[in-house]
């Protein structure tokens, strides 16, 4: 029979346990999210170990410093993180004891007024929109089924500008592709999905006329075959054994098709969602509309692709006009 763990270790497990299943059952985190807080949450834990501190009620304000000092530095087996990895670990510090010291468990919160270091900005990476029709008529080679849903997943990561977990995750009855035909069409009458973003928070977002296209003949010729060799998943984005598309088939995908549109280069479904923001705003769109668009719980997340957009304005300035160099 294995030794029982010691008392302190134990004191500092329960309360790293009691706020994820709070993060999980009160706060709706999704797995994924879950998973890395609770990475990061194993790393400060095994540092205070290290320090021998043995209860929550241990922790200072320094011990939370040291700790963020520590990670920029990197320690034994572990390199240094950059700024913001290490601002990330900091957010998962400071919730673990805010949750603390809301519940009592603490008499207060070690961890409120450490600041996280500051890191670069960094602009999103953008294709251009030539980049982006290169991108999806590649991804359509011939007319097989995979082909199919190839098509319609990038046209809907970029047509809505969808994370690559919101896009997996959509089900039949998530889409609503009714629309009208011919001069009289109400324009409000537009195909629309149904997103579920982190914190599964839902928002409706609208089709493109190519976006509903592609959705359309991966339902009608395409998922029948596939869904005929599973056991009846209402996912949308099927792989050929008929489940749900998984985030690595999903990379798989824009990854494939990059290399048959000779696209050099990172590219990511990520790079499809950033794409969608920069076009907008690009076309004049209002940057509260991307934000809904997007699923940004705050305009200032959004308001990092009017830098982008900024920044194309200055090079084609200092490029086209006579007196600008």
């Amino acid at each position: 029979m294995p030794a029982a763990a010691p008392a302190s270790r134990d004191a500092l497990s329960r309360a790293a346990r009691g706020w994820l299943d709070h993060l999980r059952v009160e706060r709706g985190s999704s797995e994924h999210t879950l998973k890395a807080y609770e990475r990061d949450l194993r790393r400060y834990l095994d540092f205070l170990r290290a320090r021998r501190v043995t209860t929550p009620e241990a922790v200072s304000e320094s011990t939370v410093t040291d700790f963020l000092a520590q990670l920029r530095t990197g320690d034994g087996d572990r390199a240094p993180l950059a700024a913001s990895s290490a601002a990330r670990a900091l957010v998962v510090v400071r919730g673990f004891h805010r949750f603390l010291a809301a519940e009592g468990d603490v008499p207060h919160d070690p961890a409120q007024v450490v600041a996280p270091p500051t890191p670069a900005r960094r602009l999103p990476k953008a294709i251009s929109v030539e980049e982006v029709e290169r991108l999806l008529d590649a991804a359509s080679v011939g007319d097989t089924p995979a082909s199919l849903r190839d098509r319609a997943l990038l046209e809907v990561l970029y047509g809505c500008g969808a994370r690559v977990s919101e896009a997996i995750g959509i089900d039949v009855d998530d889409l609503d592709l009714g629309r009208g035909e011919g001069p009289d069409t109400d324009p409000t009458d537009q195909a629309v999905v149904r997103l579920f973003g982190k914190g599964n928070k839902e928002r409706i977002v609208p089709l493109g006329r190519y976006a509903t296209d592609a959705v359309e003949a991966w339902l009608v010729r395409g998922r029948p075959v596939f869904a005929g060799h599973g056991r009846g998943t209402p996912a949308v984005f099927l792989n050929q054994r008929g489940g749900r598309l998984s985030r690595q088939s999903a990379w798989s995908v824009i990854q494939r098709a990059a290399e048959r549109a000779d696209l050099t280069g990172h590219l990511s479904p990520h790079t499809l969602r950033h794409s969608f923001a920069t076009h907008l705003l690009d076309g004049g769109a209002d940057v509260r509309v991307v934000q809904e668009l997007l699923g940004h719980a705050s305009v200032t997340t959004t308001q990092i692709y009017t830098l982008v957009t900024a920044q194309h304005l200055r090079e084609v300035y200092s490029q086209a006009h006579p007196r600008a160099r």
